[in-house]
């Protein structure tokens, strides 16, 4: 059953709740502490959180061009194109999951993207190991794999994804 959930932009006070998050979801993202989110979020070209009851049960944190950030799916992206929204991250809360949360910031970033005239948005998922529910998920919403590579310490696999839209053909809204 979705929730309804608030979106606000994300502040330096609510970095301790989105640390914490992150650390429940360190199995598919990269480790994140202070300094780093601190860095992170002036980069960010999007960083949100979503609400229920008044408390941080999700986030999402994208960048732009031309930022600071030695992720190499990033780089892979900033290496290719001009013009992107990357999602580093999105986060949803083990006892909010289900909820449609993912999907209500990810329409809300397209919806900004959007409004800034972004070409594309662009994101990551592991496919080795296999993440089914986050492939599903980006289909949804119009994905398409452009690439993959190798990363990190375990080599995993990520397929590497991209939602045009500035190609009417596949419109979000």
């Amino acid at each position: 059953m979705p929730i309804i959930a608030t979106i606000r932009d994300a502040s330096p006070e609510d970095f301790p709740v989105i640390l914490q998050l992150n650390l429940e979801s360190e199995a598919f993202l990269s480790p994140l502490g202070f300094e780093r989110l601190t860095a992170l979020h002036r980069q960010a070209c999007y960083h949100r959180v979503a609400l229920c009851d008044g408390n941080i049960a999700a986030f999402l944190l994208a960048l732009g061009p031309g930022a600071d950030y030695d992720s190499p799916n990033y780089q892979w992206f900033a290496g290719r194109y001009a013009d992107f929204v990357y999602i580093d991250r999105i986060v949803v809360g083990k006892t909010a999951r289900g909820a449609g949360l993912a999907t209500s910031l990810y329409e809300d970033l397209i919806g900004q993207a959007r409004l800034r005239h972004a070409a594309r948005v662009t994101c990551e998922f592991d496919t080795d190991p296999p993440n089914p529910a986050s492939r599903e998920f980006h289909e949804r919403f119009g994905f398409v794999e452009i690439g993959a590579q190798r990363v990190g310490a375990s080599r995993k696999r990520v397929s590497l994804q991209e939602l045009r839209l500035d190609d009417p053909r596949r419109s979000t809204s």
